[in-house]
C-alpha cells in the first residue's frame, strides 16, 4: 500500500508571518521604556534641528521610493495591481514624516521611463526590493540617533519597508 505524500509547504516565511513579525517589532519598539522627544533631547544633548533634519531626510527618502514606484509603473503598467498598494504605503510614509507627494497618477507617463526603469518586469521588482531593503536598513540605523516618537516611527516604517522588500522579491520569482 503506497503512503500518501506529505503536504507541500512553501519554503521561507509566509507573508502573514512576515507581516506579523514586522508589526510585532514595531510594537516592541513602541513599548520601550524610552522617554518622549523633549526628554530625550534634554538628556542626550540633541536639538530640535537634529530631529527636524531626520524627519526631512526620511520624508525625502520615502518620496524617492515613491518616484521609483512611479517609474516602474510608467514602464510596466501591468504591475499596477501588485505595486499600487505598496506605492500608496510609501506615500503614507512621506506624509507621516511631514512631507508631501504630488497627486499624480502612479501609471501616468513620465519622461523617458526607460532611463529609470529596468529592462524587464522581474528586474524592476528586484531593483525596487533592493531599494526598499537598503532604505529599511538605513532607517534601522538612523533610529538609534533620534529621540522617542521619531525613533518609533522610523522603526515602524523600516519594518514596513522590509516587508515590502520581501513581497517584491517573492513577486519577482
Amino acid at each position: 500500500m503506497p503512503y500518501p505524500l506529505p503536504p507541500r509547504t512553501p519554503s521561507g516565511p509566509r507573508r502573514r508571518t512576515l507581516l506579523a513579525s514586522a508589526a510585532g517589532a514595531a510594537l516592541l519598539v513602541g513599548c520601550s521604556s524610552g522617554s518622549d522627544d523633549s526628554d530625550a533631547e534634554e538628556s542626550t544633548g540633541g536639538s530640535p534641528s537634529v530631529t527636524e533634519r531626520a524627519r526631512t531626510r526620511a520624508a525625502r527618502d520615502s518620496r524617492g521610493i515613491v518616484e521609483r514606484y512611479d517609474a516602474v509603473l510608467a514602464a510596466y503598467p501591468t504591475l499596477a495591481e501588485r505595486l499600487t498598494p505598496l506605492r500608496e504605503a510609501a506615500v503614507r510614509h512621506v506624509e507621516a514624516f511631514g512631507g508631501t507627494v504630488t497627486a499624480a497618477s502612479p501609471t501616468m507617463s513620465r519622461p523617458s521611463p526607460s532611463a529609470t526603469a529596468p529592462v524587464s518586469e522581474k528586474d524592476a521588482l528586484v531593483e525596487l526590493a533592493d531599494a526598499e531593503r537598503a532604505l529599511a536598513d538605513a532607517r534601522a540605523k538612523a533610529l538609534l540617533e533620534v529621540p522617542g516618537e521619531l525613533a518609533r516611527l522610523l522603526a515602524s516604517v523600516a519594518a514596513a519597508g522590509a516587508a515590502h522588500a520581501y513581497l517584491l522579491k517573492e513577486g519577482a520569482k
